[in-house]
């Protein structure tokens, strides 16, 4: 069926080369029905079209001979002029759309007609309006885009940064760790070694780290001790040099 289709379609022409399988004859086969289809509804517009045709041709004569008899009007009697004064109120109340050629139909109509256009230019100048306000958010949003895409490339950039700063503080970091276990490794061996050779235990780091804590806290106690200490060297060595500096103090005040 799809060959034959194509054949046809075709006619003298060859056909176009293409892949032959089951999904390929299958949308060739769809194509075909729907043209097909068109093809009946496009034959029954054309025959309603000739019977419409023929139906206004009929009234046509109809009206032909009624004109021609009755009023003794007939094709070529009027004159050029005439004809197109006629001609053109047909071809008016065909645009139109009126039932007959009076003035009354005629001023209805024109009057509807400058209705919908008077409603057209309303619609028009809402459109406008519409438009220009979506063309100035358009315009702001475009805008923003741009500022957004500026800001993202920045942070972007800026992550990037920090991202290098971070993966150097993390190497930097890992370093210092990895250093100070090898150098407490190395402290312990070294103690270990120091005391297989008899070595004073209180020279071992742990202990002299102690050793250091509790001097700070010595030296912490002895501060108040110092300070009055002080207030007692600033006193007279004796009791008649004391009173001298009562006395003194005495006169100031």
């Amino acid at each position: 069926q799809v060959t034959l289709w194509l054949k046809k379609l075709y006619g003298s022409v060859p056909i176009p080369q293409y892949e032959v399988n089951e999904r390929t004859v299958d949308i060739l086969h769809e194509i075909m029905e729907n043209n097909e289809e068109r093809d009946k509804d496009v034959m029954l517009l054309i025959e309603d079209m000739k019977d419409r045709t023929s139906k206004c041709e009929a009234e046509a004569d109809y009206w032909h001979d009624v004109l021609g008899e009755s009023l003794g009007f007939l094709e070529g009697s009027l004159s050029k002029e005439a004809n197109d004064d006629l001609t053109d109120l047909v071809q008016s109340a065909i645009e139109l759309d009126v039932e007959d050629t009076s003035l009354t139909s005629f001023y209805s109509a024109i009057n509807d007609m400058t209705k919908e256009l008077y409603k057209t230019k309303s619609k028009n100048e809402e459109m406008e309006q519409k438009l220009r306000i979506l063309a100035k958010k358009l315009t702001s949003a475009l805008m923003v885009e741009k500022q957004l895409e500026k800001d993202i490339e920045k942070l972007k950039k800026s992550q990037g940064v920090q991202q290098a700063k971070a993966e150097i503080q993390s190497k930097n970091m890992k370093f210092l760790e990895d250093k100070s276990k090898d150098l407490k490794i190395r402290i312990c061996d070294a103690e270990a070694q120091l005391l297989a050779r008899g070595l004073d235990q209180s020279l071992t780091h742990e202990a002299l780290v102690k050793s250091s804590e509790e001097l700070a806290a010595l030296r912490k106690e002895i501060e108040p001790l110092k300070t009055e200490l002080a207030s007692y060297l600033d006193l007279p060595p004796s009791i008649p040099l004391a009173q001298v500096k009562v006395e003194e103090a005495r006169k100031e005040l």
